[in-house]
């Protein structure tokens, strides 16, 4: 499976102000922490690749734990990229396996994520902690045939929000994290 995301700064209040006027659905709020891991065999930053533990509470309901698996990004037009992705129990136990395996824990982002549905996309607002506000536009799709389509309708969904899809960042919240300190 490819995630197809584009992601821009945005001043979140605005576009939520732009969501509602085009008709998109909420779908809630979540808080999330993810944890990335530098591999012992390979340098994730040299690959950009990427391995992480994500735990997701949502206003509503329970907590929710997984470990994703982030390929090289495959194109230069967004931060499209292969994923894989997969529940586990217990953050603190696959932390603990991951470690044991010689991984080791290289930072953590915490985001407060508000998600709209519109036209097929997930629109997400994130207020991302020592990074700033952004808006993702992202979608998946299972062939690589698809990715073009996918890719000019999530610049679609951006210009219907009046942001501008030239504005986009292909880095990702860990790297303009790490970029920050």
């Amino acid at each position: 499976m490819y995630e197809v995301e584009v992601k821009v700064p945005a001043d979140l209040a605005a576009v939520r102000d732009r969501l509602e006027a085009v008709g998109a659905q909420s779908r809630g709020s979540v808080v999330q922490v993810d944890t990335y891991y530098d591999a012992p065999h390979r340098e994730f930053t040299e690959t950009d690749e990427a391995l992480r533990i994500r735990s997701e509470r949502p206003d509503r309901g329970s907590a929710d734990t997984r470990i994703t698996y982030k390929g090289p990004l495959v194109d230069d037009e967004s931060k499209t990229r292969e994923e894989v992705e997969t529940a586990v129990g217990d953050h603190e136990q696959t932390d603990a396996i991951l470690t044991n395996l010689g991984f080791k824990a290289a930072a953590t982002v915490r985001k407060e994520r508000e998600r709209f549905a519109l036209e097929g996309y997930t629109v997400t607002l994130d207020s991302v902690d020592d990074v700033g506000e952004y808006v993702e536009v992202e979608t998946d799709v299972e062939d690589e045939s698809d990715l073009e389509a996918a890719r000019a309708g999530a610049y679609d969904v951006l210009e219907r929000l009046e942001l501008e899809p030239d504005d986009q960042l292909r880095t990702s919240y860990l790297g303009l994290l790490l970029g920050s300190e």
